[in-house]
């Protein structure tokens, strides 16, 4: 990776001075120029060693600007799903004027990081919306951790929802049935209306839908954030997300 990232970074170091396409090319060159020209770079690169990760840093900027535009399209293309889906549970302040869209895994290390910075933002800020994606990728715990919280909302409906939701992401261990119906107990719910439910049509339904945006718009770990016109994939400290709330309003 390393070496194609030097590599490309070299490349356009070379374009950026000038030199033209044709006469980067070493098959047109015979074997005394090539060694010529090879000698010419190495020395220019020994001599002043921080051009190369000068390069490589131009190099990721420019890939991130690509990216970030790229997302801009993605979310554009997905916006009705990603915002108002019509299935997934909205906290926060459901008027805000900046919506805040999560992607999360309850046994992810980093979503439990951030659950607590994300009810912060929305505790200080009073004015975000906030949308919260199931999208159980860490295997069967996180499966039937997300069905439990589906189906005690299609079973309570919503603030029981957000009980669940605050009980599952602290808690660890495996979740057998014994657990799930103490936990459904705990919660003052009829625990076994809940586990029937969490293979109902609707939860398997929404579970799928959630996973197919996620495909589309290219998120592939937890946790990953929609806000604005911004798509950040991975963890978000509270100070950056405050930040990025306040650009978001600023565009509107």
């Amino acid at each position: 990776m390393l070496k194609t990232r030097l590599a490309s970074s070299f490349l356009a170091l070379v374009l950026a001075s000038g030199v033209s396409a044709a006469d980067l090319d070493l098959s047109d060159m015979s074997d005394a120029d090539r060694a010529a020209f090879g000698e010419q770079v190495r020395a220019y690169l020994l001599e002043n060693p921080q051009v190369i990760m000068e390069a490589v840093q131009v190099l990721e900027d420019r890939q991130a600007a690509e990216q970030a535009q790229g997302d801009v399209a993605l979310i554009e293309n997905n916006a009705e799903a990603i915002f108002n889906d019509g299935y997934s549970w909205v906290g926060g302040n459901p008027e805000g004027d900046v919506t805040i869209v999560e992607f999360f895994d309850y046994r992810c290390g980093f979503c439990r990081r951030a659950h607590p910075e994300v009810a912060e933002l929305l505790e200080l800020d009073g004015n975000i919306r906030y949308v919260a994606k199931e999208l159980p990728i860490l295997g069967e715990n996180s499966v039937i951790s997300s069905r439990f919280a589906l189906a005690v909302r299609e079973v309570a409906g919503d603030e029981a929802y957000k009980a669940a939701k605050e009980a599952l992401i602290v808690l660890n261990g495996d979740l057998d049935d014994t657990v799930l119906q103490r936990l459904a107990n705990t919660l003052g719910l009829d625990a076994d209306a809940v586990i029937a439910a969490m293979d109902s049509p609707d939860v398997t339904e929404q579970l799928a839908n959630t996973r197919a945006l996620a495909q589309a718009l290219q998120i592939n770990g937890t946790p990953s954030f929609v806000m604005g016109d911004q798509l950040i994939r991975g963890y978000v400290p509270l100070e950056a997300m405050q930040e990025i709330v306040a650009d978001a309003r600023q565009e509107r």
